[in-house]
């Protein structure tokens, strides 16, 4: 990026950016959010300078046609969480009801209170859906390393969890 694209972007973006913000405070209902976007439009712009226009006027055009686009996609993915959502809800209310609330909650205490590497590894592989050797992967460990930290951790759980059933 030349001097030139250097300056011609930042008095470009000078020029425009509360207009460009106004844009986005218009269609979106929180200020951060449309501030963030604003932002969004400035890195992608910053990253295209190679194609700024020269005339003042165009480089306006050039980057509302940029925060409509950034608009666009944030909204696609927004309506992309809703439907996730939406279908996270629909699997739960279908699936297995979850354990009484007291036993969920001494599961998870036990898992909280196992050592850091126990910890993470029985997360990875119960929470997080991974197996055994994935979840190796993950905290770099060799696979049989993490079998024998995971039988550790099952034994560590089994202990507790018959200690918090009898008191």
């Amino acid at each position: 990026m030349t001097a030139n694209d250097r300056a011609k972007i930042r008095s470009a973006f000078r020029d425009t950016a509360p207009d460009l913000l106004a844009y986005f405070e218009r269609r979106l209902t929180d200020r951060e959010e449309a501030a963030d976007l604003l932002g969004q439009t400035m890195l992608t712009a910053w990253r295209r300078v190679d194609k700024l226009p020269a005339d003042p006027e165009r480089q306006r055009m050039w980057l509302f046609v940029i925060a409509a686009n950034t608009l666009s996609n944030h909204r696609r993915t927004w309506q992309h969480r809703l439907d996730l959502a939406d279908r996270l809800r629909e699997h739960l209310a279908t699936t297995a009801p979850a354990p009484a609330a007291g036993e969920a909650h001494a599961v998870r205490d036990a898992v909280l209170r196992l050592r850091d590497a126990q910890r993470e590894l029985v997360m990875l592989i119960h929470w997080d859906g991974f197996t055994i050797v994935e979840a190796a992967e993950i905290l770099g460990l060799n696979a049989s390393t993490a079998r024998s930290r995971y039988a550790a951790a099952k034994d560590a759980l089994r202990r507790a969890l018959v200690e918090a059933s009898a008191g």
